[in-house]
């Protein structure tokens, strides 16, 4: 699994950046389905968490959330993707 995570218009500092690291690795169940897990973070008014998750067959996922704190905004980001990723898992076991 390839992960990208980008920062836009703000500094992403080291203990951001293991917050983030260890919130990724509650998807790493499915790590052999992904291809690439990118991740951009926006500061404007608020902080913008954006991902997407290319899978192995084609599929790609996006998640957004927005949130005045980082670490909420990760939070969240995170537990969607999550869903989503579960959701797709069980989509292509119903095809098996």
């Amino acid at each position: 699994m390839n992960t990208e995570i980008k920062a836009v218009h703000f500094t992403l500092h080291e203990d951001a950046k293991e917050y983030l690291n260890r919130k990724i690795e509650r998807i790493h169940n499915a790590e052999n389905m992904i291809v690439d897990l990118l991740i951009t973070i926006k500061k404007e008014k608020d902080f913008d968490a954006e991902a997407t998750v290319n899978f192995r067959w084609g599929v790609s996922v996006h998640v957004k959330e927005s949130d005045f704190d980082l670490t909420k905004a990760i939070d969240n980001m995170i537990d969607k993707l999550e869903t989503k990723i579960t959701k797709e898992k069980e989509k292509v076991k119903e095809k098996r």
